[in-house]
């Protein structure tokens, strides 16, 4: 008869090879930011080869841990499926600096500059596959993506945001400063306008930009959804194409969305009815990336 010891041990051994990845804090990512942001990773227990990687990055209120552990938010479910590794940057405040001179340029020594660097150690520590590097978020997180991809273009390939600003649009005098006309859909502009701003945080950067995917909802009460308009405006400039969409579906991915592409780079989602923030959608994120 197997004695109880036997059947625990194995139960552990068990649970800790279906169970064991989890998310570890890396204290020491290197690179020059003045930022404090911490960074976590998470590493699934059938990774890759040269593995794809996902940067998720949390929305106020919240931190890597809470964020990676909210059922809602489906990332960690991603990289178990398909075997990519993420990364869950933490803000050093409340919210994302999505607002200071520091962070909204390039290597300024800000929060966008403490990922770019959780970005460039992941890539070399994990041998990530360059080509397949992307950024998530929601709310501050996604007012931050949009950063990224405007001081970083170079360090991925595409981004999808939920219920988040043009970047640029937070801007002001303070770290992490809230801005209402902003947040209430009263910061407009040309596409020109926002394009040149997207511009201002690489200056003179010629290459790759990554595709954008935007989210929102449409009765969002915390981030206007005049914001949506404004990202639209940002990003059709940068890739240089209509505002008016090459094509759009009703009740796309589900009822009550709808889905407009704007050329192949450039996609929005525009859920009526719904607050914020946006939910994730991880199939639809993950096959914008082309993540398989």
């Amino acid at each position: 008869m197997m004695h109880f010891s036997t059947l625990f041990t194995i139960a552990a051994l068990a649970f800790s090879s279906v169970y064991g990845a989890a998310l570890t804090q890396v204290s020491n990512y290197g690179g020059k930011a003045t930022s404090k942001a911490q960074m976590w990773v998470y590493v699934p227990d059938n990774v890759k080869p040269n593995p794809s990687l996902v940067v998720a990055i949390h929305s106020c209120e919240s931190s890597a841990q809470k964020y990676f552990q909210n059922s809602k938010i489906p990332w960690k479910q991603g990289s178990d499926g398909k075997g990519y590794i993420s990364i869950w940057p933490s803000a050093p405040q409340s919210c994302w600096d999505v607002s200071s001179k520091s962070t909204l340029v390039r290597n300024g020594g800000g929060d966008s500059n403490a990922i770019a660097n959780m970005i460039i150690y992941a890539m070399d520590k994990y041998k990530v596959n360059a080509t397949q590097v992307f950024v998530t978020g929601g709310s501050s997180g996604a007012m931050m993506g949009n950063v990224m991809a405007a001081a970083y273009p170079d360090l991925m390939s595409a981004v999808s945001v939920y219920s988040g600003v043009a970047a640029g649009c937070y801007a002001g005098s303070g770290v992490a400063q809230w801005n209402n006309a902003c947040a209430n859909g009263q910061s407009t502009k040309t596409a020109q306008a926002w394009g040149d701003v997207a511009r201002a945080m690489y200056p003179g950067y010629n290459g790759t930009r990554p595709r954008m995917q935007i989210w929102h909802g449409s009765v969002d009460g915390t981030i206007a959804p005049q914001n949506y308009q404004e990202e639209l405006k940002q990003w059709t400039n940068i890739f240089g194409v209509s505002m008016t969409a090459t094509d759009s579906k009703d009740n796309t991915p589900e009822k009550n969305y709808k889905t407009s592409n704007y050329g192949p780079n450039v996609q929005g989602i525009y859920a009526t009815g719904v607050g914020h923030s946006c939910p994730a959608h991880l199939a639809e994120s993950e096959a914008w990336f082309g993540l398989k």
